[in-house]
């Protein structure tokens, strides 16, 4: 399938690219030189981005701190020992 380049170098993606490699709007694409010349683009998978688990340290380190818990109080916060 052809499609053209703009003036800003920007490339509008067949339909049935877009669906075959599950690209959506707003969706994050990688686009890699292959040696022997030409280009792969492929759908960013949900993984490649921050884990769950970065995600929730991330929000648990914008939090206040915890004024007036003891270390030993905060890690059995943390284990479920509450």
């Amino acid at each position: 399938m052809a499609t053209t380049v703009t003036v800003k170098g920007q490339v509008t993606l067949p339909k049935a690219v877009r669906q075959a490699a599950g690209i959506r709007p707003g969706d994050r694409v990688t686009v890699r030189v292959r040696p022997e010349g030409g280009v792969i683009v492929e759908a960013v998978s949900k993984s490649d981005g921050p884990s769950v688990y970065l995600q929730s340290l991330e929000a648990i380190s914008r939090r206040k701190p915890i004024r007036s818990t003891t270390t030993e109080e905060v890690m059995a916060m943390t284990r479920g020992e509450e």
